[in-house]
């Protein structure tokens, strides 16, 4: 395989193990005839790690949040289940190297004009149809329609040909040269052609995937049950697994004492402590994957509009307190989106606002806007809101009053998209742990062209339309990735908080669990030990 543009930049292990010890119903057909499934630091040494899997059990998994299926190819808080029904064409390996799933193999041409996939052989949808090089050509087009919300759609848009060789052989003709096309290539579910607006109305979910989906019952959970014509042989070992919307964290907490569900994504950061002095279970955080809460500024909105506002703002922000006290201590303060995984990463970049109420009171004094009145919107789980209240505590010590509109999270992620946002609001973001230029084309917060804050920059898309099409390695891509730090930090339109990959809490028996970097749950592996 010939790599020309994927970087391979240096990156910790994955996984760190924090702790560890000893509505209606919608029937979808009750059939019951990859990324990497890395076997967890927390599992027991000995005999007990090397044992054979043991095959069959239920898992349930505990998430505050429902499916929404118009965010299917969109990733957000309820993309946990996209890797259960449908494969992608590659999954990173720690040090974001592409390894091969339904793509075998590839090569790029010298000039970085297109790539020749070969595509795996044998596979076939939950429905029986075999998978060909169609439903790639189906996936891109996807992708690229503009009807859909879905990210990476800049990179999709610039694939502007496809030449098929057979049915699994297939070159991907590109516009121009880019950076990210693996970061498109784990991201891009490989749906059913023949069923998507099916899928995108929660009516039929067809893939490749090791889990069909058999029931959706809308507010309460999804169901799914073993695929027996997996293409990996001998997966998975569960016989089914089922998702339950446990949106209370009391109720939350007490499903994961009590056994009735064995992993979730969604605890609370002030409730994992609790949670770490149960023998049986384990709390573990993905240091490499994608994730960070921020506070985003609608730059319409006056006085955000002036910049030195928004930088006052973010010098307001105690983040090492909402490290400790909101989040538990998982994760990393930061005034930047980027993991220290990141070829992007930078000490000096990390701490450029501190926490500094004197200087932001100066700054919007400066500006002369005191007194400030600003609406906040948050997600009404209680994690999200405990970072919005710790965010309007902060500023009220500055002389910003910020008043707190609490909202679901479907809506507020079509907010997000759709730009509607007010002055102010507090969201987690991805994509900074992939290669640094998928940030700024395609996240929805950074989006050099369309991002949620509306800010405009010529300046700002030309380097970032540089550094995506600027091979990932090299003296050049590292000047143009610190360009784009510099204008994050500068234009504040976007003020990060704390970097904070996936923190899973999982039974102990549980294992061979893993998350891909854009967060879709992979169970190949996945066993319940005895």
């Amino acid at each position: 395989m010939t790599e020309l543009y994927p970087t391979t930049p240096t990156a910790p292990s994955r996984r760190t193990t924090l702790r560890a010890a000893g509505g209606g119903t919608l029937l979808l057909g009750l059939g019951l005839a990859g990324c990497r499934s890395a076997v967890s630091e927390a599992e027991a040494p000995g005999a007990e790690a090397t044992a054979k899997p043991r095959r069959g059990g239920i898992l349930t998994v505990a998430v505050n949040s429902d499916f929404t299926p118009s965010l299917l190819f969109a990733q957000s808080g309820q993309s946990l289940q996209q890797r259960l029904v449908y494969n992608t064409l590659v999954r990173y390996d720690d040090r974001l190297k592409p390894q091969p799933e339904l793509a075998t193999s590839w090569e790029y041409a010298k000039d970085g004009r297109s790539i020749t996939l070969k595509l795996r052989t044998g596979v076939t949808y939950h429905d029986g149809r075999p998978f060909t090089a169609d439903d790639v050509i189906f996936a891109v087009k996807n992708l690229q329609n503009p009807l859909r919300a879905a990210q990476l759609r800049a990179t999709a848009a610039a694939i502007t040909g496809f030449e098929k060789r057979g049915d699994h052989e297939l070159v991907l003709k590109l516009a121009h040269p880019v950076n990210n096309l693996f970061d498109l290539f784990e991201f891009m579910i490989i749906t059913d052609r023949n069923s998507v607006e099916d899928a995108v109305a929660g009516r039929k979910l067809n893939g490749t995937g090791p889990f069909k989906l058999t029931k959706w019952s809308p507010g309460t959970g999804l169901s799914f049950a073993r695929n027996e014509k997996y293409w990996q042989p001998d997966r998975p070992y569960l016989d089914a697994v089922e998702f339950r919307v446990i949106a209370q964290a009391d109720a939350l907490l007490s499903s994961l004492r009590t056994g009735q569900t064995q992993l979730s994504y969604g605890v609370p950061g002030r409730n994992l402590a609790t949670l770490a002095a149960d023998p049986e279970l384990v709390i573990s955080e993905y240091s490499t994957g994608g994730g960070a809460h921020y506070l985003g500024v609608n730059t319409t909105v006056a006085p955000l509009n002036d910049k030195t506002v928004r930088q006052a703002l973010a010098w307001g922000i105690d983040r090492e307190r909402i490290l400790k006290q909101v989040l538990g201590g998982y994760g990393l303060a930061s005034a930047t989106p980027w993991p220290k995984s990141s070829p992007a990463f930078s000490e000096a970049a990390r701490t450029h606002y501190t926490h500094d109420p004197g200087k932001a009171r100066e700054l919007l004094k400066s500006a002369g806007h005191t007194g400030l009145d600003l609406p906040l919107l948050h997600i009404n789980l209680p994690g999200d809101t405990a970072v919005a209240e710790a965010v309007q505590y902060d500023l009220k010590q500055i002389g910003v009053r910020v008043t707190l509109e609490p909202t679901d999270p479907a809506t507020a992620q079509k907010n997000l998209i759709s730009q509607s946002m007010p002055g102010l609001w507090t969201m987690s973001h991805g994509f900074a742990q992939v290669q640094p230029s998928t940030l700024a084309v395609s996240a929805y917060p950074f989006n050099e062209a369309k991002n949620t804050s509306r800010f405009r920059s010529a300046a700002y898309t030309k380097v970032v339309r540089e550094a995506w099409t600027t091979p990932g390695a090299g003296a050049r891509a590292n000047a143009l990735r610190q360009q784009i730090t510099d204008t994050l930090l500068d234009e504040a339109f976007i003020i990060d908080l704390v970097i904070r990959g996936s923190v899973q809490v999982a039974a102990r028996k549980l294992r061979g669990v893993t998350l891909n970097k854009f967060s879709y749950l992979n169970l190949d592996d996945a066993h319940l030990a005895g």
